[in-house]
């Protein structure tokens, strides 16, 4: 059972914010650090990507573990009350970010997924994985 009132739960929920988290603001300053240059959510894109590198057609999504249901992280749990709303919730979720990769593979840009969880344990590693795949995509469209 829900500890909060439901004026206080209603009020955290609100809170959650859907872009500029801490999580993308890092994965954006490193990448800028590394003298990437990029847009902000292209809303012309399917799924509205956090981050597009249109020099090297490839997006970043910055993926919030619990939302986007990370497989095997401990952050994506799945909240004990209201088990089949958040059920649907995440189906719809998962599936919609399915879609909208297929679809921007399709429109020929590559697409890169970045976990919160990757951040916070080694973002180093995380941006020197995101930077190898951006070199070999720069190297393909070149050739």
């Amino acid at each position: 059972m829900d500890t909060l009132p439901p004026g206080q739960r209603s009020w955290n929920m609100s809170r959650i914010r859907g872009k500029n988290t801490k999580p993308e603001l890092a994965v954006r300053s490193m990448l800028h650090r590394l003298g990437y240059r990029f847009r902000i959510a292209d809303k012309k894109l399917p799924g509205k990507p956090d981050i597009v590198l249109p020099k090297y057609r490839a997006v970043v999504f910055v993926h919030g573990c619990f939302w986007h249901r990370h497989t095997g992280c401990k952050y994506a749990y799945t909240p004990k009350t209201r088990c089949e709303f958040w059920s649907q919730k995440f189906e719809a979720n998962v599936l919609r970010d399915e879609t909208n990769l297929s679809l921007l593979k399709t429109a020929g840009w590559l697409p890169i997924v970045v976990w919160e969880c990757e951040i916070k344990h080694d973002a180093v590693a995380t941006l020197g994985r995101v930077s190898k795949v951006l070199q070999r995509r720069l190297k393909k469209l070149s050739v």
